[in-house]
């Protein structure tokens, strides 16, 4: 007899985790604060670098960029290789490697080898956050421990964000060389754990080969296409270099596509996106970070230019929202367990448009308590429950043998949404002319920006609002097998293919 019922109904035992659980948690969810970490403390850096060691606009601009190139262009391969050459021998090497260019970064004195140490460390980082979740969703088992583990890594990430904010400010009035080097003596003691900690882990071999003709061409077209947009605010969207840029990523992908459908060992099998909730995580994770990169870029241009902060005031306007992301990090993946993720992502997303339409409001005149505060309450709410459901959403179903690859997919979405959108809002800003004028013309200038931003939002929630339709609402239905006289038994998931 078959009985329906509701996530919340079901027996859920709660599992006592071992100390070495918990160990190898808390190593990688140290790495992915420290990308995160990294991230974040280099943007308020950026002046006293550039006084430091004489660079023009143009070079600075590389140090960020730089990062994003390494970590954007080349996660698709680095979830693979996790996948292929074991994820704890690629997790515990990329880290090191981290380590090795967070030092080379502090101590160097030229500008192109700080980008080569920030491209270096976007490379590893580009190997380690894919390598770390699957770890994590191979480790624990699916379900309510693995939401519990997801919920607290990703909660990691966002805190690490927010907490570079102000470390930033911070060690930047010491000298901008703490800001590269805090992150290696972390990474390094993250290593010496893990070495004990992370349990090893099979090479995927059933596939018999390595794709090398997909790791260059889909490696090589990530690269190009990362590069290209990062670099179209400057060279101008319609021009025949940023053209050709765009058609030859195309190409790329193109003969990319062509090579995973037809050899017998894809770096990406491309049948893991014929499930709607798995295109639903990857373009929710485009639109939602996308959109928050541009929100964050403008939000700190508003502070400093136009208001006056300094980088530390900055970066407390925004610790509400890193506080209430790190408060209800535990708490996350029992939600997750009672509405299931579409349910919870549809709410996330509808409390960050609400936040960014709030900061349309803002003035020439601060109006913390009324405008900025009420926003980044919103807005820390939305990352505490989308971050964690996203992850959840395209790791639940897949095979062990592929989950590197689908977090290598979903870090992909991350960062190529990050750096797409932001070059829109930048670029959005720029036709708006308000460099150089008046405070006010600064201002009407930076307003497009924020309707972007919203809007681009609200096409997350669209997206992610198909998944409650009709049939698919009915997928996440739990059926418990149930015998006359005996005990039931653990639920089984109805439609595991979308």
């Amino acid at each position: 007899m078959l009985r329906m019922t509701s996530p919340l109904n079901v027996p859920q035992p709660q599992e006592r985790w071992s100390p070495r659980l918990w160990g190898t948690l808390l190593v990688l969810c140290a790495a992915m604060f420290l990308d995160a970490l990294d991230v974040s403390m280099v943007g308020v850096a950026l002046p006293s670098i550039a006084a430091d060691l004489d660079l023009s606009t143009s070079t600075l601009q590389w140090i960020v960029s730089g990062y994003i190139l390494g970590y954007g262009g080349l996660l698709l391969l680095g979830g693979r290789a996790a996948d292929l050459l074991g994820r704890r021998r690629v997790f515990l090497v990329a880290l090191g490697v981290f380590a090795l260019a967070s030092l080379l970064g502090g101590l160097v004195d030229s500008g192109p080898l700080l980008i080569a140490s920030r491209f270096i460390k976007g490379l590893s980082a580009a190997f380690t956050a894919p390598a770390g979740l699957s770890i994590i969703t191979t480790t624990f088992k699916e379900g309510p421990q693995r939401n519990r583990a997801l919920a607290i890594y990703t909660t990691c990430a966002a805190t690490g964000f927010s907490m570079g904010l102000v470390l930033s400010g911070l060690l930047t009035e010491l000298s901008w060389r703490w800001t590269m080097l805090l992150p290696a003596p972390i990474a390094l003691l993250a290593l010496v754990a893990g070495i004990r900690m992370i349990p090893h882990s099979d090479r995927d071999d059933s596939n018999g080969g390595y794709d090398l003709p997909g790791a260059v061409t889909g490696t090589a077209a990530m690269l190009l296409l990362v590069f290209t947009v990062v670099e179209a605010p400057e060279a101008g969207w319609a021009s025949a270099r940023t053209l050709l840029s765009f058609l030859a990523a195309a190409v790329l992908l193109t003969v990319f596509v062509l090579i995973e459908r037809r050899t017998a060992s894809p770096l990406i099998r491309l049948g893991v996106l014929r499930s709607g909730n798995q295109i639903r995580a990857q373009l929710g994770a485009a639109t939602f970070f996308g959109s928050y990169v541009g929100f964050q870029f403008l939000v700190v241009q508003y502070m400093q230019s136009l208001l006056g902060w300094s980088a530390l005031e900055t970066a407390l306007a925004f610790l509400p929202a890193g506080v209430l992301v790190a408060l209800s990090s535990t708490k996350i993946g029992d939600v997750v367990d009672r509405f299931g993720t579409p349910r919870v992502i549809a709410v996330g997303i509808t409390l960050l448009v609400i936040g960014y339409v709030l900061f349309l409001r803002i003035t020439l005149t601060p109006q913390y308590a009324a405008v900025i505060l009420p926003s980044m309450l919103l807005i820390g709410a939305a990352c505490a429950l989308v971050f964690p459901s996203l992850n959840i959403q395209a790791t639940t179903g897949v095979a062990d043998n592929e989950q590197g690859m689908v977090s290598g997919l979903l870090n992909t979405s991350l960062q190529v949404g990050g750096a797409v959108f932001l070059a829109v809002v930048t670029a959005v800003i720029t036709a708006g002319g308000g460099e150089g004028g008046t405070p006010q013309e600064v201002l009407d200038s930076f307003r497009p920006g924020l309707v972007v931003v919203t809007v681009v939002a609200a096409a997350g929630l669209l997206i992610t609002l198909t998944g409650l339709r009709g049939p698919r609402a009915r997928r996440s239905v739990v059926l418990m097998k149930s015998v006359p006289g005996k005990a039931e038994t653990a639920p089984e998931r109805v439609g595991a293919r979308d």
